[in-house]
């Protein structure tokens, strides 16, 4: 995770607990998902080894089913132990359409005040310069 991110991602009162379950929705929409898969997902999407735990991520996913948001099952496959997967239900895909229509609007907020201080500093920085 880059610096930039890890200033708006990590402080105190920063509740990233509902990001984390819209990333694992994405996650899970195309296909089902495990523990270890889908922590190396997250991280593709950002989320660092510190921010980011199997104990999280289990518990969360388990909220989520609660939630009736993602069903589990065990599989058995190979020579290891059986392993829980995870699959979005349609209700968490109602869900993720949700969230990510809040998150679009949230990007254009942000879109709109980084473009007026862009401008606010291009403006002082043409001033000074004359």
């Amino acid at each position: 995770m880059t610096e930039e991110h890890a200033i708006f991602c990590n402080g105190k009162n920063h509740k990233m607990e509902r990001f984390l379950e819209v990333c694992l929705l994405l996650l899970l929409y195309d296909e089902v998902g495990y523990g270890y898969g889908l922590i190396e997902g997250l991280s593709f999407l950002g989320f660092s080894e510190d921010e980011l735990n199997v104990s999280t991520l289990y518990r969360t996913l388990r909220k989520m089913e609660k939630e009736n948001l993602v069903t589990s099952s065990w599989e058995e496959g190979g020579p290891g132990p059986k392993r829980r997967v995870y699959e979005i239900t349609e209700n968490g895909k109602d869900e993720m359409d949700h969230w990510i229509n809040i998150l679009k609007g949230r990007k254009a907020r942000i879109e709109k005040l980084i473009g007026k201080y862009d401008e606010k500093r291009k403006h002082e920085n043409d001033e000074s310069e004359a």
